[in-house]
């Protein structure tokens, strides 16, 4: 018979404590890379008394930092109290290529502050803490009453496109596509990379009419070559007709209603025949198990949204009419392909 001692194992008890001072360390890192510490470290370790002037730092706190980083493996403690880069903290430099800088600044945004403690009534009602905290909607919100925060998001979806649109593209089929639209595309990394190695297809992008002026040049001059065309709107209200593949790169991950209105889109516009290809991390199989559920509760708070399981697209695809043909990983990313098509008339959807 097992007998309770009243203690619980450390190494749990350490594990529990760790997790409920987990916003500690996402302060401490959001702080991290305001302060521009990441960039203004270098190549060559420092004490904290150095870096203190780079940055306008009081020396004694920003060593606490320094530390509190280190422990988690983003920057790294040497001798003589000087602090170095690990691979962590290099991701954190505006220089660095494959840099994650913004979407750090987007996962800890001032906002999140304020919605987080309110999961508990999400998670009893169902529904965003978002408008009753704001008065209006997410994305009324960063449009209207939070220009920083809008920036941010965006040079967050800019540096996930940048890392992973080589993968994507890899991984989409466009056997048989003349037509592609990359609906919510942004700036169109992913579309450019399409086409480059597709050069008999032509490409569109659509997105919101606020975003579209932001596409990258490289796509604009594929418009003035006729290969390209650049148009906004709403996917929840109309997408371009007629074209065979199209493509929804994480953004399928609203309330149902809006994905559904979305998804019944590509039946009206798309037609009998069109391919649709979501790419979006799912719960199962996910590379990323910790961040996908997070994210999860995070897409909650915010628009009332989720990430998805298979079956639940499955249903989704079916009550709009399309016929679910599964999925696939992306290698080397935490992404899938979920595919389906408008049936043809006499076609089964299962």
């Amino acid at each position: 018979m097992t007998v309770n001692s009243g203690r619980p194992d450390p190494r749990a008890a350490t594990r529990l404590r760790e997790l409920g001072m987990s916003l500690g360390f996402a302060g401490a890192l959001r702080a991290a890379v305001r302060l521009h510490v990441p960039d203004a470290i270098g190549d060559k370790p420092c004490t904290a008394e150095e870096l203190a002037p780079r940055i306008g730092a009081h020396a004694g706190t920003l060593e606490r930092l320094l530390r509190a980083l280190s422990v988690h493996g983003v920057l790294e403690e040497l001798d003589e109290r000087r602090f170095g880069h690990t691979e962590l903290s290099r991701l954190l430099r505006e220089d660095e290529p494959g840099g994650m800088r913004f979407i750090v600044l987007w996962a800890t945004a001032p906002w999140t502050w304020e919605a987080w403690p309110r999961l508990e009534e999400a998670v009893r009602t169902g529904e965003n803490v978002f408008e009753p905290l704001y008065g209006r909607d997410f994305f009324g919100y960063l449009a209207e009453d939070d220009p920083e925060a809008a920036q941010t998001f965006d040079r967050a979806m800019t540096q996930s496109s940048r890392i992973t649109s080589a993968p994507v593209a890899d991984a989409l089929d466009l056997t048989g596509v003349t037509g592609v639209v990359d609906i919510g595309g942004g700036q169109g990394h992913l579309l450019r990379t399409l086409m480059k190695r597709h050069p008999a297809v032509h490409g569109t992008l659509f997105d919101l009419p606020t975003v579209v002026p932001g596409a990258l040049e490289g796509l604009r001059e594929l418009e003035r070559a006729g290969r390209c065309t650049i148009t906004g709107g709403d996917c929840r209200e109309t997408l371009p007709d007629g074209l065979d593949l199209y493509i929804f790169k994480n953004v399928l991950e609203w309330d149902d209603e809006s994905t559904l209105a979305a998804l019944r889109n590509v039946v009206t516009h798309g037609g009998p025949g069109a391919r649709v290809s979501l790419v979006q991390n799912l719960i199962e199989d996910s590379s990323e198990i910790k961040v996908t559920t997070a994210m999860d509760l995070f897409l909650l708070l915010n628009v009332g949204g989720k990430k998805h399981t298979a079956a639940g697209l499955a249903a989704l695809f079916d009550r709009a009419g399309l016929r679910f043909d599964g999925y696939r990983p992306v290698p080397g990313t935490s992404l899938h392909v979920v595919e389906g098509g408008v049936p043809r008339p006499g076609e089964e959807r299962a």
